[in-house]
């Protein structure tokens, strides 16, 4: 004989605790591995808004929805430290030119606050982006936490191409993980929501 001998008879207690631990863990596969699980994590609230404010400015209504959550998880109230608001984290300043620039209404901050004047403002702006950096989705994502000025630099002097393969290369870290997070977000939306 090379060693002991294991024993591996159970007593009936110990073989219900273990069958109820197989059933649970069982049923939380199932739910983990459901799109409804998944679907109340990335949730898309406001679906009508956003689907009209994409097409208005031909955006895919996914990307805006995949923003709007790593901007503020769907708080339409929310404020930024630096004063950024609603769901799409306007700054008050940025609403103002948009408004101006695009004709949507807009009487100041508080109507950040309302996500229609919310996601028609930040559509459009995204809209405005997608001109111009010429229909690039990553660099326009960048811009949209950066702002137009600095990742126009950066492409122009080489220090990023302004790919998601070389987002790496962002030289601001919040603005690095910010493209990362919307592109993860939107990949797993169009999974979730392959008909929205």
């Amino acid at each position: 004989m090379i060693g002991p001998r294991i024993s591996w008879h159970l007593s009936p207690k110990a073989k219900r605790k273990a069958g109820v631990l197989v059933i649970l863990l069982a049923i939380v596969i199932l739910i983990v591995s459901s799109n409804w699980f998944w679907r109340m994590l990335y949730p898309v609230n406001h679906e009508g808004l956003i689907r009209e404010a994409a097409a208005r400015t031909e955006l895919d209504p996914l990307y805006v929805a995949a923003l709007i959550r790593v901007e503020s998880k769907f708080e339409e109230e929310g404020i930024s430290h630096v004063g950024a608001t609603g769901l799409m984290q306007l700054m008050p300043e940025t609403a103002e030119w948009i408004a101006g620039q695009s004709g949507i209404p807009y009487r100041g901050q508080e109507d950040l606050a309302l996500p229609e004047t919310n996601i028609r403002l930040g559509a459009w702006y995204l809209g405005y982006l997608k001109q111009q950096f010429k229909g690039n989705l990553v660099a326009m994502t960048a811009a949209y936490n950066a702002g137009q000025g600095r990742v126009s630099r950066w492409i122009s002097t080489g220090v990023w191409d302004g790919a998601f393969d070389t987002s790496d290369r962002i030289p601001v870290g919040e603005t690095r993980h910010y493209v990362q997070r919307v592109f993860y977000t939107y990949d797993k939306y169009k999974k979730l929501y392959p008909d929205f």
